[in-house]
């Protein structure tokens, strides 16, 4: 056993990429150096470790890691770097090639990151422990606080769906899950931390249950009973997965807010059938109906992959005509990335970069008018919103229960402080575009 002293004195930073179930993982493992007495380093310190949880979702997600690894290690050339995450699962040789890297560690080592570091201290040998995502059966439970007022609960982990377009079942293993009393444990613990909102995370957290006899719509049950938190999100689940209960569920509940995020991908059926999806756009408008009928006031956001390959000329225009139909709030666009060992490379029909990023610029500006369509249904309202301790030089804010990011207005600084983490009612004001906000004022 190697002594617990061995970390005494040290300092880390943390440097997170990608998704919300990233930044969760990234807590728990700080939390797991700070039991050993390695504490963040504070502004103009220089830490012993800089560890890196990974995300390779594109092609330029692994350039921004290597780039930042780089960067760290010119800036700080005697910090171990420790890297994680999906990047070091793909690519664990890559990433143990990069300057200052030390310890390369696989998807489901992170709670052992720990273990790994102390060993180097040891013996100052290279670590790359990283095995088949296809063995991966254990479940890392997280939780963080996120850097306003928010927590994030990962609740499922891995997927099984197997996109053509899609590396992550490759680095995140099969789909897996916490148990429900597990995850409510982790929430009560936000709540006895100050904590009011959660947005529960994970790769495809409608899954949730796969294999037991519990399932989504059992977890959130559960957690709606959780008192002290006031407000839940769920972050991205699939269409197909998304079901009535479930909806049913959120219009009544204590404490889900009127807020989806649905992935749709493309707007095309024949897109839809080459990525290997599970809905087509008809399942997905009746979801989406389903919403508005039942929720009218609720925030849907979509997500959409533009220029992928068979993505041809008319099958776009088709994509672009169903989004432009379909009653939702926001798109997040993001440009098709070729992925190695992905079977989408065997589609014929590539879309040029000019041509990719001509139909990004488009369907953007469909998000921003969707965007602002859907702000100004609620000028004039009066909304709840859980305000935020402002940022120097920034406006007291906070979002709305429909996702409404409000900007307060006149609200002084002492005010600011008071309101930090409480839930205040507002009079919604006038967009601001630029900002994708608000004005509002607190009533």
């Amino acid at each position: 056993m190697i002594d617990k002293n061995t970390f005494d004195n040290r300092t880390a930073l943390f440097h997170t990429f990608g998704c919300k179930l990233n930044f969760a993982e990234t807590s728990t493992v700080a939390r797991m150096f700070a039991d050993r007495g390695v504490r963040r380093i504070t502004p103009g310190e220089t830490p012993d470790f800089i560890v890196i949880n990974s995300c390779s979702v594109t092609d330029l997600a692994d350039k921004k890691c290597r780039q930042a690894i780089r960067s760290l290690n010119r800036r700080f050339p005697d910090a171990a770097i420790i890297v994680t995450g999906c990047y070091a699962q793909l690519k664990s040789d890559e990433v143990a090639s990069l300057p200052g890297v030390k310890i390369v560690a696989g998807i489901d080592r992170k709670l052992e990151l720990c273990d790994f570091v102390e060993t180097w201290i040891k013996d100052h040998k290279p670590m790359n422990i990283v095995g088949d995502s296809r063995d991966i059966r254990s479940f890392m439970p997280s939780c963080s606080r996120g850097d306003r007022t928010r927590y994030f609960l990962k609740v499922q982990d891995g997927c099984d769906y197997w996109c053509t377009y899609c590396t992550i079942p490759r680095a995140r293993g099969r789909s897996r899950s916490g148990s429900i009393a597990e995850i409510v444990d982790q929430a009560r613990a936000a709540a006895d931390e100050g904590g009011k909102e959660i947005v529960i995370t994970g790769v495809n957290i409608g899954d949730f249950g796969k294999g037991r006899d519990d399932n989504f719509l059992d977890l959130i049950r559960e957690l709606d009973r959780v008192e002290g938190i006031e407000r839940y999100r769920i972050s991205s689940i699939e269409p197909n997965l998304l079901t009535d209960d479930i909806i049913d569920f959120v219009a009544q509940s204590r404490s889900f807010m009127p807020h989806f995020h649905i992935p749709l991908q493309s707007g095309s059926d024949e897109v839809l059938a080459l990525m290997r999806r599970h809905y087509d756009t008809a399942l997905f408008a009746s979801k989406v109906e389903r919403i508005r009928r039942t929720i009218p006031d609720a925030f849907i956001g979509v997500d959409l992959i533009v220029g992928a390959r068979g993505e041809t000329d008319e099958r776009f225009a088709a994509s672009k005509a169903f989004i432009e139909g379909l009653d939702i709030s926001r798109l997040h666009v993001f440009t098709y990335s070729e992925r190695p060992g992905t079977r989408a490379l065997d589609i014929d029909h590539v879309v040029s970069q000019e041509l990719k990023h001509q139909r990004t610029r488009q369907m953007l500006a469909v998000s921003e008018r969707k965007l602002d369509e859907f702000t100004r249904r609620f000028c004039s309202t009066e909304r709840p919103v859980l305000l935020e301790h402002p940022r120097e030089g920034h406006a007291l804010s906070g979002f709305t229960d429909n996702y409404l990011k409000v900007e307060i207005e006149g609200a002084d600084r002492a005010t600011a402080v008071k309101l930090d983490n409480t839930i205040a009612k507002v009079l919604i004001g006038e967009p601001i575009p630029e900002r994708e906000s608000v004005k509002a004022t607190l009533i």
